[in-house]
């Protein structure tokens, strides 16, 4: 017996907006990610002259700026495994995998921004006043968590995609 698939709830333009959605996840956390290692390696540089031996501990920011791509690999792996052209996809998973897409992608490019800003600001300042560190840090953690909040956004929505066709 042949499931009937209604074409008004799984039309056959409803994986391009899962599609959008693991892409935009994936690329605009990948942008915050990269401007935050360039601006913060900037700054790294700069220091790099003149101070050699806090090198290692001012690359902090850096790594938190690549965790930011992560968080939208994760998301964009997520709402890859929702898309197999064997399954109906629904227009209502479609656009929920868009806006898991969306929120960890325009999520991922501020945290990017922040890391990138204070980053860059932080370690410079780290050069002069050592005591500038664990400031640095903290704020450094409160600009990751915007992007963590995205995927926590990202993952409760992708629970909520459901493919019904009938």
């Amino acid at each position: 017996m042949v499931k009937q698939i209604n074409e008004d709830l799984c039309p056959a333009f409803a994986p391009f907006f899962g599609l959008a959605g693991a892409a935009s996840a994936m690329i605009m956390s990948s942008l915050g990610a990269a401007y935050g290692t360039s601006k913060s390696g900037i700054g790294i540089a700069g220091i790099g002259t003149f101070k050699p031996e806090i090198m290692m501990k001012s690359l902090i920011p850096v790594v938190m700026a690549g965790i930011v791509a992560v968080y939208g690999l994760v998301v964009a792996v997520l709402i890859a495994n929702d898309l197999n052209p064997a399954n109906p996809y629904s227009l209502f998973a479609g656009f929920v995998h868009l806006g898991a897409g969306l929120s960890t992608g325009f999520a991922g490019l501020a945290a990017g921004y922040a890391i990138g800003m204070v980053g860059d600001a932080g370690v410079r300042s780290y050069l002069f006043q050592p005591r500038m560190f664990v400031g640095m840090v903290l704020i450094l953690i409160f600009a990751e968590v915007l992007g963590l909040y995205g995927l926590i956004v990202s993952l409760i929505l992708n629970t909520k995609a459901k493919s019904e066709c009938a």
